[in-house]
């Protein structure tokens, strides 16, 4: 089964680099770039450092489904908030 994450997107939003959330979760950073690829699957206590780490729930980091591109979230959120007002 796959496990999808946006550990990157997370990274590019927050400014933080592999090395720096590396560090932060006590890993190499060579292990952040195989998580980010899909080459490698945390343990349950990687997963939820990283998710304390950017103090979110581990749902909006991972996921056995694919995660909706940004955009389509982006799109969504602002069509949504047009027929609201």
């Amino acid at each position: 089964m796959n496990l999808y994450n946006r550990i990157a997107v997370f990274r590019a939003e927050r400014g933080v680099s592999r090395r720096e959330l590396a560090e932060a979760v006590g890993v190499n950073n060579q292990t952040i770039g195989y998580l980010e690829r899909g080459d490698y699957k945390p343990s349950l206590e990687l997963a939820m450092k990283i998710a304390v780490y950017f103090e979110v729930p581990i749902e909006l980091l991972f996921s056995f489904r694919p995660f909706e591109p940004v955009a389509d979230t982006l799109r969504r959120a602002a069509a949504a908030g047009d027929q609201s007002s």
